[in-house]
């Protein structure tokens, strides 16, 4: 099998999945992920775990199409509950959600003992990129690699992440992300110029606007200031 079968955003995230992982994809999306994984010989185990009964059996009929019920599990679970302790799950894929609900999962992941220090997140939120990188810092996790790559229009950040005590990340670093802030490739740089001219308008509307607070501005106004700082 080929990459094919997946997007350009899910064959980043494969490249960040180790050789021989124990692999669990929160949200599986048809399982295409643990498959690509397994067709490669990337992986032999993989828990694709669904909230719902329709994407559960959308995935359950790939895997069979493939020939991979003994390598990929289906499993009916609310977010990281997709894990058993037999499992011995070592890398925790959350991809194509959003920033907000992807920090909700871990959350309750941890709380509910099924997140442990010795996993490494891979994580591929469609927005609140900085929500994600502000919970890994205060979860005490060190974000290791990343990587931003377009597809059909849209920007897609993907976050690879240990647990560490001692890391800190400023404020410029969870906004654009610590890594991505250092490599500030092609993509990089084509979202950060769309969102300076979207910032440069919302910061029209405020100024302009009767009630907008002192606070908002003055927090745009920074943010166009670190933009305008990394495209240099």
């Amino acid at each position: 099998m080929n990459s094919q079968i997946l997007s350009k955003r899910l064959a980043q995230v494969a490249a960040f999945v180790p050789k021989y992982a124990r692999l669990a994809d929160i949200g599986s999306d048809h399982a295409y992920l643990p498959i690509y994984l397994v067709a490669n010989k990337s992986i032999n185990y993989a828990v694709a775990g669904e909230i719902a009964q329709g994407p559960l059996k959308a995935a359950s009929k790939q895997i069979k199409r493939y020939g991979y019920t003994n390598e990929i599990i289906p499993r009916l679970a609310d977010g990281l509950m997709a894990i058993q302790p037999e499992d011995r799950i070592d890398t925790v894929v959350i991809a194509g959600m959003g920033g907000i609900l992807t920090t909700t999962i871990l959350t309750k992941g941890k709380e509910e003992g099924r997140l442990t220090k010795e996993q490494r997140l891979i994580l591929q939120p469609n927005n609140h990129e900085q929500s994600v990188r502000h919970w890994l810092a205060t979860q005490h996790y060190k974000i290791y690699e990343e990587q931003i790559v377009e597809e059909h229009g849209k920007f897609y950040e993907i976050i690879v992440a240990y647990y560490k005590t001692d890391c800190h990340y400023t404020k410029k670093e969870i906004y654009f992300g610590p890594v991505l802030i250092q490599q500030k490739n092609l993509a990089f740089k084509k979202k950060w110029q769309k969102e300076l001219q979207t910032k440069q308008k919302v910061l029209s509307n405020l100024q302009n606007a009767r009630t907008a607070q002192k606070s908002k501005i003055e927090e745009v106004q920074q943010q166009i200031a670190w933009i305008k700082e990394v495209l240099k």
